[in-house]
């Protein structure tokens, strides 16, 4: 009889305000991935676990807050669970950052099989400090990291997915400068929350957290989709998961003007551009990076010459960007 893997809960960053509490994870077996292995097997291994999980699903989880206050919801058939409250002054809980702890655990006694860490899981989510200029909404594929995607040479994008370690990709030049100078704004000590956003599956929340950790990107909550609505066809009307996540940003936060940043290859020009429509004055700026695809640089091009709403800056490079951002005071 094979041996049954042991339970763990991995919790995703994730945000609120000062009365609402929004928490965001999944209950998975625990397949033993070891994110620091650069072993090219290992990696293969690793990358086929990242996405064949066995979730565990329908079960109770607790959340329990600094305050002693516990929270309790419920992970669906894929084993996600989301965990929202009403609850007052959650901002005397965070830190200097605004970086709200807290301790998950399965809450069903009769589960029997070894968990984890016993039963205590680590999470936090981010309330952005009341110092707050502004927030940050930046893509991730192609924008801080190379992915590939708009190559013709679809291949890239399984080699970095495969063959890459997370501390071996290659973050673009500057970006962790730019992000942490956006970060600390204009005064230095501004805390503006930088949330990353991806069409990628949440299947490689960790391999994507690790990299903005080994690369020196400021923390925030990164905010992906599920591996089942990848191959789920979409409506006609219905927006990308990016665009939904940014929008939930924007009413989540709406005293909090926003810049976006992403790359012409994909549909980050379109998607920001209707943004930028739909919240005139809450968008500050536009950076989109520039990438070698002459098709797409063309109609990108287009694109912004014809929009008025927001300032829309196409870049070659981080310092482009950081100079911009100067003289419109949004870093010093």
């Amino acid at each position: 009889m094979l041996k049954k893997d042991p339970l763990q809960i991995i919790a995703f960053q994730g945000y609120g305000t000062d009365i609402h509490f929004y928490a965001r994870g999944r209950a998975l077996e625990d397949e033993s991935i070891n994110l620091e292995n650069q072993n090219t097997w290992h990696l293969i291994v690793n990358t086929w676990k990242r996405f064949e999980t066995d979730e565990i699903k329908n079960v109770g989880v607790n959340i329990k807050l600094p305050n002693g206050n516990i929270l309790k919801g419920q992970t669906d058939r894929d084993g996600y669970y989301k965990v929202e409250a009403n609850l007052s002054e959650l901002s005397k809980l965070t830190n200097d950052e605004g970086w709200l702890p807290f301790e998950l655990s399965y809450n069903d006694v009769n589960i029997k099989r070894t968990i984890q860490n016993e039963n205590r899981f680590p999470g936090e989510i981010l309330i952005p400090s009341s110092n707050s200029q502004f927030g940050v909404a930046s893509d991730i594929d192609d924008t801080i990291i190379h992915t590939g995607v708009v190559s013709t040479l679809k291949w890239k994008v399984i080699y970095n997915s495969v063959f890459k370690h997370a501390k071996n990709r290659i973050p673009l030049e500057g970006a962790a400068d730019f992000y942490h100078r956006l970060h600390r704004g204009v005064s230095g000590k501004n805390a503006n929350p930088i949330f990353y956003v991806s069409h990628s599956p949440w299947n490689l929340y960790r391999y994507l957290e690790l990299f903005l950790k080994q690369h020196n990107f400021p923390k925030g909550p990164i905010l992906l989709r599920n591996f089942s609505n990848l191959l789920r066809k979409k409506s006609q009307d219905e927006k990308p998961q990016k665009q939904k996540e940014i929008l939930n940003l924007l009413k989540t936060y709406p005293n909090l003007p926003f810049i976006l940043i992403g790359d012409s290859g994909e549909q980050d020009p379109d998607i920001y551009m209707e943004i930028a429509e739909e919240f005139p004055d809450r968008i500050l700026a536009i950076y989109l990076r520039s990438v070698k695809h002459k098709k797409k640089m063309i109609r990108v091009k287009s694109l912004v010459d014809n929009f008025k709403t927001t300032e829309v800056l196409l870049v070659e490079s981080s310092i482009q960007a950081i100079e911009h951002a100067k003289k419109h005071g949004f870093i010093a």
